[in-house]
């Protein structure tokens, strides 16, 4: 019975979304109007398993509440990749590599631009940890670096790509570096990613959800991302016939954006809204702490199920994605060293986040 009620507690869509969306599935065809259905509830359900994981993150605390937030988004993300990788014969070997490109710039630029300038149209210049934030980037720069630019420059294989070898030890590596940063950020060093105690921090004061609704978020959150990763399998190939079919010069560029921004979208309105509260601790813990676990754990499954089916996976940057990497990288550590940023700081990001969408389209 108490089980029921919280069950009524929780908001109505957050439990109804992922039921529709597996309903759909079940009964509605992944083509023409079905597959905009299909494609209606596959956002439904990610915000849906979002929402669900901001309530268990609540519940846990920071900075331990992010790691179940980054989690999710790893999971969402790795299956719309694998997915949609799959959907065509001989596979779709750069896009992994377009939406985790994507997602840095996203990340980076859009989502902590935004923050940045929302924070600081409202309350001036904002204050946060810097050790924290910097952490978050030198490993997201190391990681980055090490899968996105590494590939280009090595030798055994022809072209961008890494030998299956290699795939598997630079896999290892990630996942070790960001154990390590799990362990600083959660034991070693947690009072650098904790937002600072002040009277108006709200976040400090709000009260944790109850234990029966944790089980119910909790419950909902596997729910919601299992109908994310049956739908994605489902709508793998319309999504990216639907993209060919616009005439861009670089789809498969197009459709890593595209999956990035789907994976990215709850979250960034999460960190922005945390930024107008005046809480850019948290907006930056939400967003690098997704672009990190996009980077350190995605890969890994991609490669893993790259090197067991034998399929391609071109993960080489291109000249121009390299040269706007480098710049994001010491645009980022500028920003992030200080402790404070300015709408000056805002700006900036939100001007090369604008480079990134146009040449998406005109390259």
């Amino acid at each position: 019975m108490s089980f029921i009620k919280a069950l009524i507690r929780a908001p109505l869509w957050s439990i109804a979304l992922p039921v529709v969306a597996l309903l759909l599935l079940a009964f509605v065809p992944a083509e023409g109007v079905g597959a905009l259905a299909l494609f209606a509830a596959l956002v439904g359900a990610v915000f849906a398993a979002v929402h669900h994981a901001e309530v268990v993150a609540h519940k846990v605390g920071e900075p331990f509440g992010t790691l179940v937030l980054a989690a999710s988004v790893t999971v969402i993300e790795s299956a719309l990749i694998i997915s949609i990788m799959l959907s065509e014969p001989g596979g779709n070997p750069t896009l992994a590599r377009d939406t985790l490109f994507a997602t840095v710039m996203i990340v980076l630029h859009g989502i902590v631009g935004l923050c940045v300038i929302v924070g600081g149209l409202r309350h001036g210049a904002q204050g946060f940890q810097a050790p924290g934030a910097t952490a978050f980037l030198s490993v997201l720069a190391t990681t980055a670096t090490l899968t996105l630019i590494l590939p280009v420059f090595t030798t055994t294989a022809q072209g961008p790509v890494f030998t299956a070898s290699q795939l598997l030890f630079v896999s290892a590596a990630s996942l070790i570096l960001y154990g390590v940063f799990l362990f600083v950020q959660t034991v070693g060093h947690r009072d650098f990613f904790l937002p600072a105690a002040t009277p108006e921090n709200e976040e400090l004061h709000a009260a944790p959800p109850s234990n029966r609704l944790t089980a119910v978020s909790g419950l909902f959150l596997l729910v919601g991302l299992g109908a994310v990763v049956l739908l994605a399998k489902s709508l793998s190939y319309p999504i990216e016939a639907a993209i060919r079919g616009l005439g861009v010069a670089h789809p498969a560029a197009l459709v890593g954006a595209i999956v990035a921004t789907l994976v990215l979208l709850p979250e960034g309105m999460a960190a922005v809204a945390a930024a107008r509260r005046n809480r850019l601790q948290t907006s930056l813990n939400l967003a690098l702490g997704s672009g990190l676990a996009s980077i350190s754990l995605t890969i890994p499954a991609v490669a893993a199920v790259a090197v067991l089916l034998g399929e391609p996976l071109v993960l080489g940057l291109g000249p121009k994605e390299m040269v706007m990497l480098a710049l994001s990288f010491v645009v980022s550590a500028l920003t992030l060293a200080g402790g404070r940023t300015t709408v000056l700081h805002g700006a900036i990001h939100l001007v090369i986040f604008a480079v990134f969408a146009y040449l998406l389209v005109v390259p």
